[in-house]
This record gives structure tokens, C-alpha cells and sequence, in this order.
């Protein structure tokens, strides 16, 4: 069986229901496209805020009826084919390579005459002696979110392997539930690859203060169990730390098994150019799948792992394939809430080679701004909302920030914005 409009019109298949997947379907009605577009998802639910999960959902302070992005009846107004529980198994294109056919596992097929990749990412895992030991979770979606605040209800104490975002926002969120933390990272800093210095060791400071254990340079060398569940884990210098609770957060995956099927070019990513247009440039691609030139520095190519992105390039990839002209690139940004410690952050500090610190760490409320080549690139804001705004400002305006006087914090950060500059992202 088949699933084509009335008529004979194809239509639009996105493969990938998550923000970016979503986002690309609503950008498609927006522009007035008005063939079928059909929105495949792997998971149960129907499209779902992720953010949340590590965050709000895992304190216990938002439900789960709170998550969805959409109401049934928005589907439906809109005619967005929504098939969640529903995977691709088998894809096929035409000769012309502009449209296929796509075998799915509930045993029937869909014909498109346009294709969108939003495959999304899935957890690192480890591969360590004990890693299938009950009590040694990962968190992606709701599924694992579920589990993972069930068993924290229950727990005492936990090691969370990993001091990235989802590493850092789940042990906060274990700690407000007062239990015991340990959180260990393999680097020699938390945050190692997404900050600099000042913020790591802010951080470490802080989530100390609150009463979390933190061992950085270690690696962790098996995971120890009793009666098939987790008891302990083992670092590399011999140690075990006791845990009845293993949270995983080394990072994520893209997932490019359908894009290698069809043969397009993936390097730690689905390679896309600035109009998110895959090696087949009838075929685009958005979100964690993807890997695309720097907004700034486009000889640079960047997989960026954020709503944020999944959002705008999107809607980059709905233009695309309408033969639209690109919307103009917004400003990546970024917000991690770890307890009471926000992180917001405008731009990207990749490359940077000079930063300075507005504001004292020890207050809790403070900025980390980066330049690169005397350049304003990006802003770490913790606790600091108003800086956030302005440097997120600055970037949109192409405009540095004047650094020589960027640290008196009795002058708003507004109010330090140059003139727009020849970089400006908008070019």
C-alpha cells in the first residue's frame, strides 16, 4: 500500500520528527506550499520539547503533557501527516534523484516527490565490561527521561559519567533531590570542549558549594554490579565509587544511516552548505544529523547541537526546497540550566584566541566574552540575562563589543555595541 495524496501528488517526506523535523513541516505551510507533507518519527510521541527533559522534566517540575510542541488538532488544521512509532526501512530514489519511494515498518510505503533528513542524534554508549548492568541510564527522550526520574525517586547514590550539558543539568537535578553525586569527567575541566577556562572552573566551584563531588582526568575503566544491577563504578587509577545509579551523558551520535544509503557525503554529519542542501541538492537536511559551514568562517564546517539550530535551519531547508531565496543566518545560541546556575550563551566560541571576564565569578553573576582577531565572536552569560541580550545583539548587528571597556560592569553591555562591521553574519 502506498500512502499518496488524492490525485497523484506526492508531496513532502521529513524523516525525523523532533524540533527540526516539525519546524521544516510548519516553515513548508507558512510559505504557502500546499502538497502533502508527511512527518515520519521513530518514537511514540508525537513532536516534543527535549530540553526539558534534563532540566524541568527531571526535577519534577513539568509533566509530560507539558512537552508536546503541537496540539493534535494543529496537525490536522495545518494537514501534516504526523506517523509517529514509524520507521524507514528501505528508500529508493527515482532516476531524475528528485523524488522515491520509502518502505516503512509499519509494512506499507510513501512516495515523495521531495525529501528532508532530520534524523536527529542518539547517546554515545559505553562499551565498558558492565555497561548492560540494570541502573546505568542515558537520556535522549521520553522514554529514558521517565525511567531515569522513576529511578531517581528511589536512588542514593549516583555517578554521572560525563561533564558536558547533560551531564552537569542531570546532576544538578539529582542533588536538588538530595542525594549523593559524583560526576566524573575524562577531560581536565568540566565544559572542556564548549568554554573556557573561567567557566569550567566556575562550575566546578559551584556544583562543589552545592554539594557535589567532581573528579576530573579520569577515565572510567568498568561498571560493577550485584544481582544484575549496578553497584559501583571503576576508574582508570583503581577507585570504585559506590552508585546505585549510573547516568551516561558522553555525548551524541548523528544518526547518517539513511543519508549513507543514498548516498550522500556524511562526515561526522550529514554535509550540508549554508542552504542546508545535502551533496543532492534535492535533498536537504537539518538539525544534530547535519554538519555545516561556520556562520562566521564558512571555510569551517561545524555540527551544532542546539533547538535553536534545529529551528532556523529548518527553516533555511523549507526555502530550499521551495526554491525559495535563504533567510538571512541567525546568531546560534544556546541556554543550559544546571539548578539554580543559568548558562546563556550568544555566538560561537570556536576558534577563539582572547576572552575576558565581566563581572566576579564568586557573585554567581558574570560574563565570559571571546574575541577572535581583536573580533567579538561569542558570550558565555551565567545568571546575567541583560549581557546575554546585548551580546546576542552585537552578533546580530555584525558589531563588536569594545573590550577595553567591557568589564565595567557599571555600564550595561548595551550600551557598548560598535558600528556594524564588513563581518557581519547577515552577509
Amino acid at each position: 500500500m502506498t500512502n499518496e495524496h488524492p490525485g497523484g501528488t506526492a508531496g513532502t517526506l521529513i524523516i525525523g520528527a523532533g524540533e527540526a523535523g516539525l519546524q521544516l513541516a510548519v516553515s513548508l505551510r507558512q510559505k504557502g506550499y500546499t502538497d502533502p507533507v508527511t512527518l515520519i518519527g521513530a518514537e511514540d510521541q508525537s513532536p516534543y520539547q527535549r530540553p526539558p527533559l534534563s532540566k524541568a522534566f527531571l526535577g519534577g517540575d513539568m509533566d509530560e503533557e507539558n512537552l508536546a510542541l503541537r496540539t493534535e488538532e494543529f496537525y490536522s488544521k495545518h494537514e501534516i501527516d504526523v506517523l509517529p512509532g514509524t520507521r524507514v526501512t528501505d528508500i529508493v530514489l527515482d532516476e531524475e534523484g528528485h523524488g522515491g519511494l520509502a518502505t516503512t515498518s509499519r509494512d506499507g510505503a510513501i512516495s515523495f516527490s521531495k525529501l528532508a533528513l532530520t534524523t536527529g542524534s542518539r547517546p554515545r554508549k559505553l562499551n565498558l565490561p558492565g555497561k548492560d548492568l540494570d541502573g546505568i541510564c542515558y537520556l535522549r527522550g521520553i522514554p529514558d527521561a521517565r525511567s531515569l526520574r522513576t529511578r531517581l525517586a528511589k536512588a542514593s547514590r549516583v555517578v554521572v559519567i560525563g561533564g558536558g550539558f547533560i551531564g552537569l543539568e542531570a546532576a544538578a537535578a539529582a542533588r536538588q533531590r538530595g542525594l549523593a553525586v559524583t560526576v566524573v569527567e575524562t577531560f581536565d575541566r568540566l565544559l572542556q570542549r564548549v568554554a573556557a577556562p573561567p567557566i569550567s572552573d566556575f562550575y566546578k566551584k559551584a556544583h562543589e558549594k552545592r554539594g557535589i563531588d567532581i573528579i576530573l582526568g579520569s577515565g572510567v575503566t568498568s561498571l560493577h554490579g550485584s544481582d544484575k544491577k549496578v553497584s559501583g563504578v571503576e576508574l582508570s587509577d583503581g577507585t570504585v565509587i559506590p552508585a546505585d545509579l549510573v547516568i551516561v551523558g558522553i555525548g551524541v551520535e548523528p544518526r547518517t544511516e539513511l543519508a549513507e544509503k543514498l548516498g550522500l557525503a556524511c562526515d561526522r554529519g550529514i554535509i550540508v552548505d549554508s542552504g542546508a542542501r545535502t551533496s543532492n541538492p534535492d535533498i536537504v537536511a537539518a538539525g544534530d544529523c547535519t554538519i555545516q559551514p561556520h556562520p562566521r568562517y564558512p571555510a569551517e564546517s561545524i555540527r551544532v547541537e542546539s533547538v535553536q539550530n534545529a529551528v532556523d535551519q529548518a527553516k533555511i531547508a523549507a526555502s530550499s526546497l521551495l526554491g525559495h531565496p535563504s533567510p538571512a543566518p541567525a546568531v546560534p545560541w544556546f541556554w543550559s540550566d544546571q539548578g539554580d546556575l543559568k548558562l546563556q550563551i550568544a555566538g560561537l566560541s570556536n576558534g577563539y584566541d582572547d576572552f575576558l571576564i565581566r563581572g566576579e565569578p564568586d557573585t554567581e553573576h558574570f560574563t565570559v566574552l571571546y574575541y577572535r582577531d581583536g573580533h567579538f565572536i561569542a558570550a558565555d552569560a551565567v545568571n546575567s540575562p541583560h549581557d546575554f541580550m546585548a551580546a546576542k545583539r552585537a552578533l546580530t548587528l555584525g558589531s563588536t563589543i569594545d573590550r577595553s571597556r567591557a568589564t565595567e560592569t557599571g555600564l550595561p553591555l548595551k550600551a557598548l555595541i560598535g558600528e556594524p562591521s564588513t563581518e557581519s553574519l547577515r552577509n
